[in-house]
Protein backbone atom coordinates (compact mmCIF):
# COMPACT_ATOMS: atom_id res chain seq x y z
CA UNK A 1 0.00 0.00 0.00
CA UNK A 2 1.42 3.51 -0.97
CA UNK A 3 1.57 6.29 1.68
CA UNK A 4 -0.93 8.79 1.19
CA UNK A 5 1.52 10.91 3.11
CA UNK A 6 4.28 11.07 0.99
CA UNK A 7 5.14 13.58 -1.16
CA UNK A 8 4.49 13.36 -4.87
CA UNK A 9 6.38 13.89 -8.27
CA UNK A 10 5.62 16.18 -10.76
CA UNK A 11 5.04 13.87 -13.95
CA UNK A 12 8.21 13.70 -16.25
CA UNK A 13 10.52 13.41 -13.03
CA UNK A 14 11.66 10.80 -10.13
CA UNK A 15 12.27 11.48 -6.53
CA UNK A 16 15.80 11.46 -7.72
CA UNK A 17 15.69 13.45 -10.28
CA UNK A 18 14.23 16.42 -7.83
CA UNK A 19 16.38 16.01 -5.63
CA UNK A 20 19.49 16.24 -7.72
CA UNK A 21 18.22 19.14 -9.44
CA UNK A 22 17.75 20.88 -5.99
CA UNK A 23 21.23 19.97 -4.59
CA UNK A 24 22.13 21.48 -7.97
CA UNK A 25 20.08 24.75 -7.53
CA UNK A 26 21.28 24.85 -4.28
CA UNK A 27 24.53 24.85 -4.91
CA UNK A 28 24.13 27.44 -7.91
CA UNK A 29 22.49 30.28 -5.99
CA UNK A 30 19.76 32.66 -8.35
CA UNK A 31 22.39 35.34 -9.68
CA UNK A 32 25.00 33.40 -11.66
CA UNK A 33 22.17 32.61 -14.77
CA UNK A 34 22.96 32.90 -17.83
CA UNK A 35 26.08 30.95 -17.32
CA UNK A 36 27.96 28.19 -19.19
CA UNK A 37 29.72 25.40 -17.94
CA UNK A 38 33.25 26.50 -16.58
CA UNK A 39 31.41 29.25 -14.67
CA UNK A 40 28.68 26.97 -13.23
CA UNK A 41 31.42 24.55 -11.64
CA UNK A 42 33.52 27.95 -10.43
CA UNK A 43 30.83 28.83 -8.43
CA UNK A 44 29.31 25.59 -7.45
CA UNK A 45 32.97 24.91 -6.12
CA UNK A 46 32.95 28.56 -4.42
CA UNK A 47 29.77 27.02 -2.63
CA UNK A 48 31.07 24.20 -1.25
CA UNK A 49 28.90 22.10 -3.65
CA UNK A 50 29.32 18.27 -3.38
CA UNK A 51 31.36 15.89 -5.34
CA UNK A 52 28.14 14.76 -7.22
CA UNK A 53 27.30 18.11 -8.07
CA UNK A 54 30.38 19.19 -9.40
CA UNK A 55 30.58 16.41 -11.37
CA UNK A 56 26.92 16.65 -12.79
CA UNK A 57 28.00 20.45 -13.93
CA UNK A 58 31.55 18.95 -15.44
CA UNK A 59 29.61 16.46 -17.93
CA UNK A 60 27.73 19.38 -19.48
CA UNK A 61 28.78 20.29 -23.15
CA UNK A 62 31.02 23.56 -23.09
CA UNK A 63 30.41 26.26 -25.07
CA UNK A 64 26.51 26.48 -24.24
CA UNK A 65 24.54 28.87 -22.30
CA UNK A 66 22.31 27.77 -19.48
CA UNK A 67 19.32 30.05 -18.75
CA UNK A 68 18.87 28.38 -15.56
CA UNK A 69 18.70 25.17 -13.78
CA UNK A 70 15.99 23.96 -15.70
CA UNK A 71 18.02 23.91 -18.77
CA UNK A 72 20.81 22.63 -17.05
CA UNK A 73 18.87 19.64 -16.02
CA UNK A 74 17.67 19.23 -19.39
CA UNK A 75 21.60 19.06 -20.15
CA UNK A 76 22.08 16.18 -18.02
CA UNK A 77 18.98 14.00 -19.05
CA UNK A 78 17.76 14.52 -15.29
CA UNK A 79 13.62 14.88 -15.33
CA UNK A 80 12.21 17.81 -15.32
CA UNK A 81 8.13 18.31 -14.97
CA UNK A 82 6.41 18.47 -17.74
CA UNK A 83 4.98 21.63 -18.97
CA UNK A 84 0.63 21.62 -17.93
CA UNK A 85 -1.71 23.23 -20.52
Amino acid sequence: MTDPHQPGTPAGTSSGDVDRRAAIAEALGKEVWPADRDTLVARAQEAGALDGVLADLRRLPSGQQFANVQDVARALGIGTEQQRF
